[in-house]
């Protein structure tokens, strides 16, 4: 159901009609599912008016799927979610990267053959620009990740 949803504009805050439409429920529902679900903490201005933020358009998402489409009651989707929130704090704690909402980029097979078969190592000069950024990243990321006691 969430593909079609309309996509989250690149917004700080979002009143709760848009927050509505995003989501595909009504702002009462919104109202109510904020005192059932306790990580749900829109800002409060003036008037009581709520905004909320890109987190929680994405988190209101994920509370509409597991009820709606998953079939949660709402004590089983406030346990599921207070479960993923605890999964992303150990992930956090231990050091993960959480590549929630980073843009993945698409490389063809043909492209890491061209870039395995040109011989470039550490030592070789790749032209100047954004690559060798990206060069000088990855050997920094692996010399780190190097030093860390991996346990796999």
């Amino acid at each position: 159901m969430e593909n079609s949803l309309p996509s989250i504009p690149a917004k700080r805050y979002f009143t709760i009609g848009e927050v509505g439409d995003l989501c595909g429920v009504k702002p009462h529902v919104l109202r109510y599912w904020e005192q059932e679900f306790t990580q749900l903490r829109p800002m409060k201005r003036r008037g009581n008016r709520r905004y909320y933020q890109h987190h929680e358009v994405l988190m209101i998402r994920r509370i509409r799927d597991l009820l709606y489409d998953q079939g949660f009651t709402i004590s089983g989707a406030r346990n599921k979610m207070q479960e993923l929130l605890q999964l992303e704090r150990d992930k956090k704690t231990h050091g993960e990267l959480l590549l929630d909402g980073v843009e993945v980029i698409e490389v063809s097979d043909s492209m890491l053959c061209d870039f395995a078969d040109s011989g470039l190592n550490e030592e070789s000069d790749l032209p100047s620009g954004p690559w060798l950024q990206v060069r000088q990243e990855l050997f920094a990321i692996r010399d780190l990740l190097g030093t860390v006691n991996s346990p796999y």
